[in-house]
């Protein structure tokens, strides 16, 4: 009876293990956490980058600074809106996404480059089972993808 009993709670360890770990999982494929974002440029880490949601929108600031000799202190010089003249660091730049209906794809939000004052139209796509997000800007017909690296 004994031995039976710890096999019964061995099995349902087992099992809560493995839907607590498909949950992970499954959370892993959404744009919300800490992501590392990478000039398409160059190739080097920019900044850490961390989207929350709330009431299903999305909104994302820049948590640190991280490519060399990056300025702590930068302002948005370009910036036109409520962000003109503020600090990089901590500067909201992801405004507004949602998730698309039935698709893991967050859209009709607003990204903005802060080193150029720019908002962009942005689509967040998780991909390899969310270790990656493509991070897809566009105005009018012209599009930029940058694809940022989850922070584990």
């Amino acid at each position: 009876m004994k031995n039976r009993t710890l096999a019964l709670i061995y099995k349902g360890l087992i099992a809560i293990v493995t839907v607590a770990s498909c949950g992970l999982a499954a959370a892993q494929m959404t744009p919300v956490g800490s992501w590392y974002s990478i000039d398409d440029k160059t190739g080097e880490i920019k900044s850490l980058v961390v989207i929350t949601e709330k009431d299903g929108v999305l909104t994302g600031r820049i948590d640190k600074l991280l490519r060399k000799n990056a300025d702590q202190n930068a302002i948005c010089k370009e910036c036109t809106d409520d962000r003109k003249d503020q600090r990089t660091l901590g500067m909201e730049i992801i405004r507004g996404v949602k998730k698309a209906e039935g698709k893991d794809v967050w859209e009709d939000g607003k990204i903005l480059d802060p080193e150029n004052g720019k908002s962009y139209t942005l689509r967040l796509t998780p991909i390899e089972d969310g270790k990656k997000l493509e991070v897809r800007g566009s105005v009018l017909f012209i599009s930029r993808t940058q694809t940022w690296l989850r922070v584990q």
